[in-house]
């Protein structure tokens, strides 16, 4: 098992959710944070029909609890109505949970209690950099993608296979959108080939034969279930209207390329390149939640045609680009400054200079 960066309570007072897509490891997370937790699967198949049938059971068991211990309650959205009586033990009895789920989506969309703020949000992703140490291997990652049981995989090509197929059927199950399934697979390739551009919506409707405003709300479905982000544009000033439209980021490498049909991903190649970019915003996304900092990312472009890949909050600091602080991370060998002030900076150094604060511990303090 990896140690992972994102900080959970050691001791919990606050009762909180923690999302994230399947396989990241919330389970194994939460089982190492908290051993000696009241522990309640809603995977399992008996769990989860005895709580949906009567629900005031949750409530009854914690009674008979030690005020101080935590109850995890693990894949929520599975019986939304749990939250219910969650919310009245944490209200009139102030008990703690942890609350686990792949996402929220689909207790919005049942008007179910998200406990109005009585709870703090955690999101886990996958696996970065620095978690994965020594096993990094940038190559291996881009081929494989983030997931713990996919970079460790026998045959990670049949994994994804597996993952993708399975995420299709239950997430899109979960969501009522079975009738759409065909359309939802042709769009999710489609967007997976623009993986890392700037999203022309129009287009994309042109291609999957479908209407503007259902492009909108499958790439809302994907943001929802922590499967991809947008990355806007950058302005000077935050009320300004951009005239550039957002670029869009998978969150996993390995289903980008299932679905795109990249085959193997080789250093030098047209296709590394956009998957390295996908890799560096994965490092800068997850470290901007992890440390806390929850700085903005965004990317800016002149009409000239060039081109900052990302910036870091207010303009502070700009990545592969001009800025205050100005940095390219590549596949250099050994870190440089140019006479012009620009750092050139192997991946391997940036992430580590990364996770120590060493260019993010300014921002907005």
């Amino acid at each position: 098992m990896y140690k992972r960066n994102l900080r959970l309570p050691e001791k919990p007072k606050q009762s909180f959710f923690l999302w994230g897509t399947r396989q990241t490891g919330k389970t194994t997370l939460l089982k190492a944070c908290y051993p000696d937790a009241l522990r309640i699967d809603l995977l399992k198949t008996d769990e989860l029909m005895r709580y949906a049938k009567e629900p005031s059971l949750l409530r009854e068991e914690v009674a008979a609890l030690s005020h101080e211990r935590l109850i995890v309650v693990d894949e929520i959205q599975k019986v939304p109505v749990l939250l219910d009586e969650i919310h009245y033990m944490i209200q009139e009895w102030q008990r703690v949970f942890a609350l686990c789920g792949s996402s929220a989506r689909k207790v919005r969309r049942g008007r179910a209690n998200l406990l109005g703020g009585r709870a703090i949000r955690y999101e886990l992703f996958g696996l970065v950099a620095q978690e994965l140490g020594a096993d990094f291997s940038i190559e291996h990652f881009v081929n494989t993608g983030p997931l713990p049981d996919h970079y460790g995989a026998e045959n990670p090509a049949l994994a994804l296979r597996a993952y993708v197929d399975d995420y299709l059927r239950e997430e899109i199950l979960e969501a009522g959108l079975t009738r759409r399934l065909p359309i939802f697979s042709d769009f999710l390739r489609v967007a997976a080939i623009g993986d890392t551009e700037i999203l022309n919506m129009s287009n994309i409707a042109r291609e999957t034969g479908i209407s503007v405003s259902t492009v909108r709300d499958h790439y809302s479905f994907l943001i929802d279930t922590l499967m991809g982000a947008f990355l806007p544009a950058f302005t000077l000033r935050p009320k300004r209207r951009t005239i550039h439209a957002p670029k869009f980021y998978f969150r996993d490498l390995g289903v980008v390329n299932h679905l795109a049909r990249r085959g193997a991903i080789k250093p030098g190649s047209e296709l590394f390149g956009k998957a390295f970019e996908n890799w560096l915003f994965h490092e800068l996304s997850v470290h901007a939640k992890y440390s806390e900092l929850f700085y903005e990312l965004s990317y800016w472009r002149l009409s000239s045609g060039i081109e900052v890949d990302f910036i870091l909050g207010p303009g502070s600091v700009a990545i592969e680009a001009k800025g205050k602080s100005k940095i390219i991370v590549c596949l250099e060998k050994r870190m440089r400054k140019t006479n012009e002030g620009i750092h050139i900076v192997p991946y391997q150094e940036f992430t580590k200079l990364l996770w120590d604060g060493e260019w993010t511990q300014d921002l907005y303090r």
